[in-house]
């Protein structure tokens, strides 16, 4: 193989890693390797800043889900689905999966909650915008869940953010 033939094919290789490079970084999303936890607690204070002594921001209720963006001693920084920042004292968190309705904020319009993964399925139930649920199964789109009352059901995956 002569030297022109050798750099066409160093070529094609660059290019074809470059390739799958970027359909990876296309396909999947940074959120995949994101580190989430959920409030383990009734009344948990996210503060401003590590410790006791920085104001409380928000009072988090049990199962709001959090994305973990960095930490400093036994104090985790966080945010929230509106992209809120805090920060929150690690042993307040638990790693069990919660979401949350991230649709129609500013209104009063509901999510359906079905009886099955499709909207074919029968509505169960409704919920607003910042109700929060606990996460029993993933499908295809969509995420069965279940709210603090009781209430199962499936829920288009889109509508929610957490895990």
């Amino acid at each position: 193989m002569g030297w022109r033939n050798r750099k066409n094919v160093t070529a094609r290789v660059l290019l074809l890693l470059s390739l799958a490079f970027v359909t990876t970084w296309v396909l999947c999303p940074p959120a995949a390797g994101t580190t989430m936890v959920s409030v383990a607690g009734e009344k948990v204070n996210l503060r401003k800043g590590p410790s006791t002594q920085y104001p409380v921001i928000w009072e988090l209720g049990k199962g709001f889900p959090l994305r973990v963006i960095g930490s400093q001693g036994n104090w985790i920084k966080v945010s929230d689905f509106e992209s809120d920042v805090g920060w929150i004292y690690k042993n307040l968190v638990s790693r069990k999966p919660h979401l949350i309705v991230k649709t129609n904020r500013n209104s009063k319009a509901r999510i359906n909650i079905r009886s099955g993964p499709g909207t074919r399925y029968e509505v169960v139930g409704k919920a607003q915008y910042g109700v929060v649920f606990e996460t029993l199964k993933r499908g295809e789109g969509w995420v069965q869940v279940r709210h603090e009352s009781g209430l199962t059901g499936w829920v288009k995956r889109s509508l929610l953010w957490g895990w």
